[in-house]
């Protein structure tokens, strides 16, 4: 019985769904980032952190299961190089949903999956855009001053 097992089929095969979730999967660890539907990103996602999970653990065996995923070496290498030890501290949740708007044509809502930036660049660059935006009100102020004396 399949009770409470609830899986969207998205119209599709269970083999075409799971070939989709393989490509779009790939993909995300490749670009760092997919456009698509919501539903399909919800389900990519399931898979997606599935998959860095296998990389944070990185022996051989979850190399393995995440070989039968992922099925392009170089995007692998990539997952266990640089994905997985990027989010060796954080419980879960390695991903984020970002809803875009509807699709013209079937009005389908569309969102983009992305991999979550490294907290470490994420801190460094907010520490950034403050020390910006400290130093640019006062450089506004003198701007402004020239532009108005060059309108004159």
């Amino acid at each position: 019985m399949r009770h409470r097992r609830t899986v969207p089929k998205l119209g599709r095969t269970a083999a075409h769904r799971r070939a989709m979730f393989r490509n779009m999967v790939t993909s995300l660890f490749r670009e760092g980032r997919v456009e698509t539907t919501v539903a399909k990103a919800k389900e990519a996602r399931r898979v997606a952190e599935r998959m860095i999970t296998y990389a944070k653990r990185g022996d051989l065996h979850a190399r393995r299961q995440a070989a039968r995923v992922v099925r392009d070496p170089q995007t692998l290498q990539k997952l266990f190089d640089s994905i997985g030890p990027r989010f060796s501290e954080r419980p879960g949740g390695y991903t984020r949903i970002l809803k875009t708007g509807y699709r013209s044509g079937d009005n389908a809502p569309m969102s983009i999956l992305e991999i979550l930036p490294d907290e470490a660049e994420e801190k460094a660059a907010a520490e950034k855009e403050k020390k910006d935006k400290k130093k640019g009100k006062k450089g506004d102020k003198k701007a402004r001053k020239k532009d108005e004396k060059k309108v004159k």
